[in-house]
């Protein structure tokens, strides 16, 4: 068994990290940009530039700590959010939700396509060249963080993508309700991790997606 140290780990696991986290943010404002709000554009958030939504404490620290307490098996962290203007938008709460929905379909997909990386990873050979491992085992990161964080947002916690996407199943005075939530779910989620209920929730449709990939891809 491949045995690293928590230097390569972190080597490994910042760059699907940072795109994960950055282009989760970025979809949020081309969504939004096309709906008709552009308030994340003016403020260059339309942008996958790292720096531009780069959160010190829930980019960097957060996942640092948690990735380092678990070994790097689960890491846990945020952006700064895109700011959203829901009065420019024609239609509100399918609007809103449609641009929530962004962020956990462009996570999908990047872990779609961190696994075309590890099938390719795989046909040069890992065993053979470090290059060859070093994409092997980021493109197995980029797997694991990209579902983690696609499945995560989906969970109706505000202010979780998730709550916003079931906004829309709800009358504006009920939803406007519903989202006051939003300054209690930290402290749901933290409850739901340090109780395991977090893992229970996501394992089930993480492990049908890797499942689903490596049919895909056959690895």
């Amino acid at each position: 068994m491949l045995t690293l140290n928590i230097i390569q780990k972190i080597a490994i696991w910042i760059l699907p990290l940072l795109f994960a986290i950055t282009i989760h943010e970025a979809a949020h404002a081309l969504v939004a940009n096309y709906f008709g709000d552009t308030t994340a554009k003016m403020l260059g958030r339309l942008s996958i530039n790292p720096i531009r939504h780069i959160d010190p404490l829930g980019t960097i620290l957060i996942p640092l700590l948690v990735g380092v307490l678990t070994q790097f098996q689960f890491v846990f962290g945020w952006a700064k959010p895109v700011p959203i203007n829901i009065r420019l938008f024609k239609k509100p709460l399918r609007d809103t939700a449609i641009v929530a929905s962004a962020g956990p379909i462009s996570n999908l997909i990047m872990a779609t396509l961190w696994a075309g990386c590890y099938k390719i990873a795989l046909i040069l050979d890992p065993h053979s060249s470090n290059i060859s491992l070093f994409m092997l085992l980021t493109a197995k990161a980029g797997i694991n963080i990209n579902l983690v964080f696609a499945f995560l947002n989906l969970i109706p916690i505000p202010p979780l993508d998730g709550s916003k996407i079931i906004t829309v199943l709800l009358t504006p005075k009920q939803a406007d309700n519903y989202l006051k939530l939003e300054r209690y779910g930290f402290l749901i989620l933290l409850a739901l991790i340090f109780t395991n209920t977090l893992s229970l929730l996501l394992n089930p449709p993480i492990i049908m997606s890797i499942n689903l990939l490596k049919a895909i891809f056959n690895i």
